[in-house]
């Protein structure tokens, strides 16, 4: 008796860990974008990406309320399709490239707000500043094929730049700053499962 309550005891440990298996996931970076907008002279929008960034994600449930997402960003592979804005960017004015050559997210929770809609929830470092920040996720689905299983995603958020020491704050002649204080960040990723 003792025995058929001890294999009882493993099949159920068994069954539970296999039933909480993590997944895991990495960045296909040749189907993924970083890209953020701001407003230039108060009437226009300036755009750029960020080239060179890396991120995973896991989880043990199936519809990712679980998941703990992390990415990091190379500072030095912005992209705005001009090199002497570029170059501005990296200064001391704004990211100070240098000094804080890395982006990092870090995950606190993933809420299934309804259908295909979560909240992402996590710190954010720029500058070696950490604020908490939440991004509106839209979850495009799964596809498995020959090259393994795939999952989409697409996050968005908007951050105060002065929150994070990206300081230059020039105005234009009729009072609004040269380049707006917040900006939207979008981020679309496309995931492959790790085996």
């Amino acid at each position: 008796m003792k025995k058929m309550n001890l294999l009882l005891a493993m099949a159920g440990l068994f069954f539970v860990s296999s039933s909480m298996a993590q997944t895991k996931w990495k960045l296909d970076k040749g189907h993924s974008v970083v890209r953020f907008s701001v407003s230039h002279m108060v009437v226009a929008e300036a755009e750029g990406t960020f080239k060179m960034w890396d991120g995973t994600v896991e989880h043990t449930k199936p519809d990712f309320t679980d998941a703990k997402v992390n990415f990091t960003i190379d500072v030095n592979s912005i992209n705005t399709d001009n090199e002497r804005r570029d170059g501005h960017l990296k200064s001391d004015d704004f990211f100070n490239a240098e000094k804080f050559p890395t982006i990092k997210f870090e995950s606190t929770s993933m809420q299934l707000v309804s259908g295909n809609k979560y909240k992402l929830n996590g710190n954010l470092t720029i500058r070696d500043v950490t604020k908490p920040v939440t991004f509106d996720v839209t979850y495009g689905g799964q596809l498995a094929g020959a090259r393994g299983t795939k999952a989409g995603f697409k996050a968005t958020t908007t951050i105060n730049r002065f929150d994070y020491g990206l300081k230059w704050d020039r105005a234009t002649e009729t009072g609004g700053l040269v380049v707006g204080k917040d900006v939207e960040v979008s981020v679309k990723v496309e995931l492959d499962e790790v085996k």
